[in-house]
This record gives structure tokens, C-alpha cells and sequence, in this order.
């Protein structure tokens, strides 16, 4: 009768295991396909973000060049060259500030987008489960052995 009682406590604890492991490889699928929503996610934002700073862009290029031209005509009306001296200058400038106002927007874009992100530091308790299975297999050897 003592045997059978072993036996079936061995029964019982390799079917906690199974259960464990199964358990185990289903959160793993199932975290699997959270990470892959995840990354459509992501991949969506960031396509999003890339079109609409691409627009931005186009918008601001545009507008550059307009603030040029009219700069330029008027500089050219009042007889002044508008390739040199301080008509250069002026579009020199407006060139710069034009660069650093993308270059700040892109970085404000980056944190926006770096602050939605999940860590790579999340664990996915994968390995929880199978050290609760090895103690459970430990108690029962345990038991065996006493």
C-alpha cells in the first residue's frame, strides 16, 4: 500500500509538472503574439510619425522657399543683389533656422515616440514556471527518499 502511495504521489506531481509546462508554453504563445501586436503597433506609430514629420517638412521647405523669394524680390526691387552680401546673409540665416527648428521637431518626435515604447526589461515569467515545476519534482524525489 506504501508503494502505491508513492506511485501515485509521482502520478500526481508529474502531472502538476505537465500542467505547469503547459501552462508555461501557452503564456509564452500567448506573450509571443502581444510582442508581435505590439510591434505592428509600433510600426504603425512610427509610420505615422514618418509621414506626418515628411509633411511637416514639405511644409516647411515650402514655406522657406517662399519667405526667400519674397526676400529676395524685395531686395531685388530696392536694387540691392540678391545673391550677395547681406541678401545672403538674410537666406543664410533663415536656411539655419529653418535646419534647427526640423532638427528640435525630430527630437521632440524621437521622445514621443522612445516614451510609448515598452522596456526591453519586461520579463515574460517564463522561467517562474518551470523553476515552480523543478521544486515541485524536488518535493517529490524528497518524499520518495524519505
Amino acid at each position: 500500500m506504501a508503494q502505491l502511495a508513492s506511485i501515485a504521489s509521482l502520478v500526481g506531481t508529474g502531472l502538476g509538472v505537465y500542467g505547469q509546462v503547459r501552462t508555461a508554453q501557452q503564456q509564452r504563445a500567448s506573450s509571443r503574439v502581444q510582442e508581435e501586436n505590439l510591434r505592428q503597433q509600433q510600426a504603425a506609430q512610427q509610420a505615422q510619425a514618418d509621414a506626418q514629420s515628411a509633411a511637416r517638412a514639405r511644409e516647411r521647405q515650402q514655406g522657406l522657399a517662399r519667405t526667400i523669394a519674397a526676400a529676395r524680390a524685395r531686395l531685388g526691387a530696392g536694387g540691392v543683389a540678391p545673391d550677395e552680401g547681406s541678401a545672403a546673409a538674410l537666406a543664410a540665416g533663415l536656411t539655419r533656422d529653418a535646419a534647427q527648428d526640423a532638427a528640435e521637431e525630430a527630437a521632440v518626435t524621437s521622445a514621443r515616440l522612445a516614451a510609448g515604447r515598452r522596456s526591453l526589461l519586461t520579463p515574460d515569467g517564463s522561467l517562474n514556471s518551470f523553476l515552480r515545476a523543478g521544486q515541485s519534482l524536488g518535493g517529490v524525489v524528497r518524499n520518495l527518499l524519505d
